[in-house]
């Protein structure tokens, strides 16, 4: 299984490398103000939480848990936790609020489906 994280693991560097630099374009042709999350700073956090949950439901698997309830619960944590990291921005008012927060879920939207794919495959193997 630490093999099937790890090439999990390499395939979800390299998507979040292609669309940060395609993200980090783009924001940078038609926005020049300052934001109040880095882009880098998201994309890490959306990094981590998918590989998390990989990694959580790959040890589950082993242990021929139920994964449907632990990947439903996960799921509800992770956007609980993406609540929490956006908290500032709500709490703060800022002169960009729509950009950032189109700039925290589109992204979230691309890796929950790329963690759902990763998931897909990986349940299909066993």
């Amino acid at each position: 299984m630490t093999k099937a994280i790890g090439a999990f693991a390499i395939k979800l560097f390299g998507f979040s490398v292609i669309l940060f630099l395609t993200h980090y374009y783009i924001l940078s042709q038609f926005f020049t103000g300052r934001l109040y999350f880095s882009l880098w700073s998201i994309y890490c956090f959306h990094t981590v939480l998918v590989l998390a949950v990989y990694a959580i439901l790959s040890y589950y698997k082993r242990k021929n848990k139920d994964m449907l309830k632990l990947f439903l619960g996960l799921t509800v944590l992770k956007m609980a936790l993406s609540i929490v990291f956006l908290l500032p921005l709500f709490l703060k008012k800022s002169d960009h609020t729509q950009l950032e927060v189109l700039n925290f879920f589109i992204p979230y939207f691309l890796f929950l489906m790329v963690e759902i794919m990763g998931l897909n495959s990986f349940l299909q193997k066993s």
